[in-house]
């Protein structure tokens, strides 16, 4: 297991006060945590499990394999965190892909996508010229718009201030919402019209009609079309899902658009890496340390939290790295919130139709439609494995199951093989595989999740999938660790087993953050700051949420300093 030794019974005996509390040891949390530290204040992370990380976590759940049981690759974590933590000085390395994405299809053909452009060229030549022709114009529109995404994900939102403020604030916040809205309409004239309608069509439309203007092959639409119901309930044809692929394509590794990296040891390396830039900070973490409830005094500033065991740590800043119901439902006293905060904290969308199953494989998967000439290890076990996205149709099925209370009968799988790449992960000849599935509504309508029977049944159905592109996996299989929306929830906190801490609807971004009104990482209780996925800019392994929080705090101390 990871970091057990971050735990301590003597900070908590101390009862000391601390400048920041963090409720969580999330990669927000962490990172948030560190920028404090950095900025002078005492800081103290409290993590409710034994292992740091959150979601971007590392775990030997069977023996001599080890799993990033939730989060699985690395992309989105923005580089000026990356640069400014000296995470790579701190143990970060990243293992780039051979390959980016690899569609098998049950018809003998296969989809292999290179981060080479003469490459994909022969490989989408095979399913149509003219998607050939199209995609690198698709990629360059795509990476087009993400210039003016790095924007929007490192910028506070220009929200409106709460309470009484001195002139000099009001006077601030007025400068700051120019200089943003400026900024803003810089970025869209450098776009110029044509750019921006179609910037704005991505953003409204369904994935369905984003992809069928680009291109005709449906092996094609497909491979691309998942990347944008990844962590959803949502299907491709819902408007607004063209967002989620931008999101999705945003990310870099070393200066490079849109390659996912394994991360050498697991996700949890990631956060690992971050612990070690906080502790250097002079951040302490402490594990096992559930917070129960927030401490609030009756003018409604918070003063500390209260933990599970008893314990008291007293600050009056106060991040929360968990979701927004989690925090607010849970953790916040209600007659401290304001009544129409708490119903749009209610109902925001915690929707999940996400399971992920970590597999430990006595051998490596071979599939019948791409053999290469590799001795074991080929480019298409590298990559991001597409299985049950042959046909933008067998998508929207999939989704119409779950839609209907049922686990999707033909789930669509995002496979990856982190040990094609890390030998750290299994033992000799044996492999770790992750299974990122859907749809799985959280209370499906045919049984329970609770049911081992019913558990067993999903997995397998899985396992049998992959059979019809690689035979023999079943029997391949030594062992597995399932988490459906309901274990999502209850291990690591995700309320309804969303991965993002909420939708990532167009009703649920930027100034709608986790809700209209409140997106500049403040809450409705003075010192009670959020950091998590579910403020902006949202979810994935970003870090985003967590260095714009803690720029916030470091802001508001030094405006109430004078």
């Amino acid at each position: 297991m990871w970091l057990r030794g971050f735990s301590s019974s003597v900070l908590i005996k101390e009862k000391k006060k601390w400048d920041a509390l963090v409720i969580g040891a999330g990669h927000n949390g962490l990172i948030a945590a560190t920028y404090l530290a950095r900025g002078g204040l005492t800081v103290a992370v409290l993590e409710r499990r034994h292992v740091i990380g959150g979601a971007a976590v590392t775990e030997e759940i069977i023996p001599g394999f080890k799993f990033s049981r939730c989060s699985y690759l690395h992309s989105l974590l923005r580089p000026s965190i990356v640069r400014e933590l000296e995470l790579a000085k701190h143990g970060l390395k990243l293992l780039k892909p051979m390959c980016t994405s690899f569609t098998p299809c049950l018809d003998g053909r296969y989809l292999l996508l290179w981060p080479n452009d003469d490459l994909n060229y022969l490989e989408i030549s095979k399913f149509s010229k003219r998607d050939a022709d199209a995609y690198p114009r698709y990629e360059s529109q795509l990476h087009k718009f993400c210039k003016f995404m790095d924007f929007l994900l490192e910028s506070h939102t220009p929200e409106t201030l709460h309470g009484d403020s001195y002139l000099v604030d009001w006077l601030r916040d007025k400068l700051h919402k120019s200089v943003f809205w400026t900024r803003c309409l810089q970025h869209a004239l450098s776009l110029g019209q044509k750019d921006m309608v179609d910037f704005m069509d991505l953003l409204l439309s369904p994935t369905s009609k984003v992809l069928n203007m680009w291109f005709e092959s449906d092996v094609v639409k497909a491979t691309l079309a998942a990347d944008a119901i990844i962590g959803t309930m949502a299907s491709i044809h819902t408007p607004g899902s063209g967002y989620v692929l931008l999101h999705h394509v945003m990310g870099e590794t070393d200066g490079e658009r849109n390659i996912w990296s394994h991360v050498e040891g697991g996700m949890g390396s990631v956060s690992l890496a971050i612990s070690k830039a906080a502790k250097e900070a002079g951040v302490h973490i402490i594990t096992n340390a559930e917070v129960s409830k927030l401490m609030i005094e009756d003018s409604g500033i918070v003063n500390g939290v209260l933990l599970t065991g008893g314990e008291q740590f007293c600050s009056s800043i106060i991040l929360s790295n968990a979701t927004p119901y989690k925090t607010f439902m849970e953790l916040v006293p209600q007659n401290f919130l304001p009544d129409d905060f708490v119903r749009a904290i209610k109902n925001s969308d915690y929707s999940s139709g996400t399971t992920k199953i970590n597999v430990a494989v006595d051998k490596l998967p071979q599939f019948k439609s791409c053999r290469l000439s590799y001795p074991e290890v080929g480019p298409q076990h590298t990559a991001t494995i597409r299985i049950g996205s042959e046909s933008m149709e067998e998508i929207g099925s999939a989704c119409q199951d779950a839609w209907n209370g049922l686990p999707s009968r033909r789930p669509v799988m995002e496979m990856t093989i982190p040990s094609s790449l890390d030998k750290t992960l299994s033992p000799p000849g044996k492999h770790v595989v992750s299974l990122f599935t859907q749809y799985t509504p959280y209370k499906p309508s045919d049984g329970s999740w609770e049911d081992p029977v019913y558990r067993e049944s999903y997995a397998q159905r899985c396992f049998n999938l992959i059979d019809e592109y690689a035979p023999g996996f079943s029997s391949s299989v030594i062992g597995y660790d399932m988490l459906t929306p309901p274990d999502l929830e209850r291990e690591f906190g995700l309320t309804g087993g969303n991965i993002f801490h909420g939708a990532m609807g167009l009703d649920s971004l930027f100034l709608m953050r986790p809700i209209k009104g409140w997106s500049d990482h403040r809450t409705p209780i003075r010192g009670l700051y959020m950091c998590g996925s579910g403020s902006h800019p949202g979810g994935g392994v970003m870090g985003a949420p967590g260095r714009n929080a803690a720029h916030v705090v470091l802001q508001d101390l030094k405006k109430h300093s004078r």
